[in-house]
């Protein structure tokens, strides 16, 4: 809203009129779509990593960048889910981190949309696998593979086909939130 005003003359007198000018806002996206948004972005940027700009600098320090992009498409979209049904009231209000968003998807939203397990546990592994580079001391490449040794020095590779595998099931799971947004 803007107050205009506006000089002139009438009847021989100088005069000013006031007024108010309403502008029209901007459309307000809820947090849903702003979630689903960022989760298609977040693929989108592991998508064009993994089939465009590993092959040309062929170094596996992208790889963690991959998979750090594939989490963020991952949690986007379940927070996506999330907060659609929170919309609705056809779930409780949640806290804003992994753990409350994690639980509250597995116990209200799995058994309510019939999401296979496979996605779940697929959350939780990703999850962990960052967790695990985040506190890795030792981390170093090996020809096509980024590893991670843990602190009793076992190891976790991260490699392109495992990527190339990890996108394909993020997008299937896009593709389950867009049926769930799209159908209620």
């Amino acid at each position: 809203m803007k107050k205009v005003l506006i000089a002139g003359r009438f009847a021989g007198r100088n005069v000013v009129y006031s007024f108010l000018k309403f502008e029209r806002l901007p459309p307000v996206m809820e947090k849903y779509e702003e979630a689903r948004e960022k989760a298609l972005k977040n693929l989108k940027t592991a998508d064009h990593m993994l089939y465009v700009t590993y092959p040309v600098l062929q170094d596996p320090k992208l790889l963690v960048s991959i998979l750090d992009n594939v989490f963020l498409a991952l949690t986007s979209t379940m927070t996506t889910i999330l907060w659609h049904q929170r919309l609705f009231k056809k779930i409780p209000p949640f806290h804003d981190n992994f753990e409350s968003k994690f639980n509250l998807f597995r116990a209200k939203i799995v058994p309510a949309h019939k999401i296979e397990k496979k996605y779940e546990e697929f959350i939780r592994e990703i999850q962990e696998i960052i967790a695990l580079h985040r506190k890795s001391k030792v981390e170093f490449r090996r020809k096509d593979s980024f590893i991670i040794c843990q602190d009793d020095y076992s190891t976790i590779s991260v490699t392109v086909p495992q990527l190339k595998d990890y996108v394909r099931i993020v997008k299937e799971f896009v593709s389950i939130m867009e049926d769930i947004v799209k159908h209620e």
